[in-house]
C-alpha cells in the first residue's frame, strides 16, 4: 500500500516536471528564432554598410576627402564633389521640417483635444491615408500644380516682402520659376506632415485624462494643458516623430528629383536649383558607365547612410537624457 501511494505521489511529479521541460524547450526555441532575426538584420545592415565602403573606395582614392569639400560635379571630366549634394540635401530637409512641425503639432492638438469625437476618425484617418501616396504622384503634383502658384503668386509676393531685408533678403531673391530649393522642401514637409502628425496624435492620446482634467478642474485653458501637461508628459515620442519625419525628408528622392532643379550648385537664395544626394543618384546611377563615377555615386549612398544614421543617434541620445530626467523626477 505505501508503494502505491508513493507511485501516485511521483506519477504527478513527474508530470509536472516533464511539462517544466517542455515550457524551457519552447522559451529556449523562442529566444534562439528571436535573436537569430536580430543578428539577421544587423548582419545585412552591416553587409550594405561594408558594400558601401568598398565601392567608395576608388573616389576615396583618387579624391580624399576632397570629396567631400569640392563643388565640382563634372562627369565628362571625372571630376566629383559632394558638397553640392550634401547641402541640399540638410537644407531642404531642415527647412521641410520647420514647416512641417508646427503644422502636425496643430493637428495632432486638435485631433485630441478640440476636434468633435464623431469627425477624430475620419479626419485622422484621411491624414493618414496622405503617408501612402507615392512620392512620385507628390513630385508630379508639385511640378504641374504646385510649381506655377508659386511661380506666380507666392514667389513674386515672398521677393516683394521680404527681398530688401537686411540679413534675409538674399534668402528671397532669385528668378520666381516655381522650382528650386524652396519648392521642394514645401512638397517634402507636405509629405512628412502625415508622419509626424500620426505619432503626435497617438502620444497625446496616451496622457491620462485625469491630469488634464484635473488642470481643467483648477482653470487651466487648452493652451496651458497642452503646453505644461500634455508636451512634457509626451516629450520623447515627440521628439521620435519629429526624428521619423526629418529620416523621411533626408532619404526622399522622386519628388525632390522633380522639384529642386537637379544643378549642382551652392546658393543662399532658396530660389535657385539645387541637388540632393537622393536626386542626384535617381538622375546619375542609370546612366554611370565609368568605374570612378559609380564609385562617386556610391560615395554619396554611404555620406546620405552616415547623416541618416547621425540623425537617429542624436535622437536616441535626447530620448535617453529626456528619459533619465523624467526617472530623476
Amino acid at each position: 500500500m505505501q508503494n502505491i501511494a508513493a507511485d501516485n505521489i511521483a506519477k504527478p511529479d513527474q508530470g509536472y516536471r516533464n511539462l517544466v521541460i517542455a515550457e524551457r524547450k519552447k522559451n529556449n526555441a523562442f529566444k534562439v528564432i528571436a535573436i537569430s532575426m536580430a543578428f539577421v538584420v544587423l548582419t545585412v545592415l552591416g553587409a550594405i554598410v561594408l558594400s558601401l565602403i568598398s565601392g567608395a573606395g576608388p573616389v576615396y582614392e583618387h579624391f580624399g576627402w576632397r570629396f567631400l569639400t569640392s563643388t565640382t560635379w563634372d562627369p565628362v571630366q571625372h571630376i566629383y564633389g559632394a558638397l553640392p549634394a550634401i547641402y541640399g540635401t540638410l537644407v531642404t530637409s531642415l527647412i521641410a521640417l520647420l514647416l512641417a512641425l508646427p503644422v502636425s503639432f496643430g493637428i495632432a492638438v486638435f485631433l485630441t483635444e478640440l476636434c468633435p469625437l464623431k469627425l477624430r476618425g475620419p479626419i485622422g484617418t484621411a491624414i493618414e491615408l496622405l503617408a501612402g501616396i507615392p512620392s512620385i504622384i507628390y513630385g508630379m503634383w508639385g511640378l504641374f500644380i504646385l510649381a506655377p502658384f508659386l511661380s506666380e503668386h507666392l514667389q513674386p509676393a515672398l521677393t516683394e516682402w521680404f527681398g530688401n531685408l537686411w540679413l534675409v533678403g538674399p534668402l528671397f531673391q532669385g528668378p520666381p520659376i516655381g522650382i528650386g530649393i524652396l519648392p521642394a522642401s514645401i512638397v517634402l514637409a507636405i509629405m512628412i506632415i502625415p508622419f509626424i502628425s500620426a505619432v503626435m496624435r497617438d502620444v497625446f492620446a496616451v496622457v491620462p485624462a485625469t491630469l488634464k482634467e484635473s488642470a481643467y478642474g483648477l482653470g487651466a485653458t487648452t493652451s496651458e494643458v497642452v503646453w505644461d501637461i500634455v508636451l512634457p508628459y509626451t516629450r520623447v515620442g515627440v521628439v521620435g516623430g519629429v526624428m521619423l519625419g526629418l529620416g523621411r525628408a533626408l532619404g526622399e528622392t522622386m519628388a525632390v528629383t522633380f522639384m529642386i532643379g537637379n544643378a549642382n550648385n551652392i546658393s543662399i537664395s532658396l530660389f535657385e536649383s539645387g541637388n540632393s544626394i537622393a536626386s542626384l543618384l535617381a538622375n546619375e546611377f542609370a546612366e554611370a558607365s565609368n568605374p570612378l563615377h559609380v564609385s562617386a555615386l556610391i560615395t554619396l549612398g554611404l555620406i546620405l547612410f552616415a547623416i541618416t544614421f547621425a540623425v537617429l543617434a542624436a535622437a536616441r541620445i535626447m530620448i535617453a537624457k529626456a528619459e533619465r530626467k523624467e526617472g530623476s523626477r
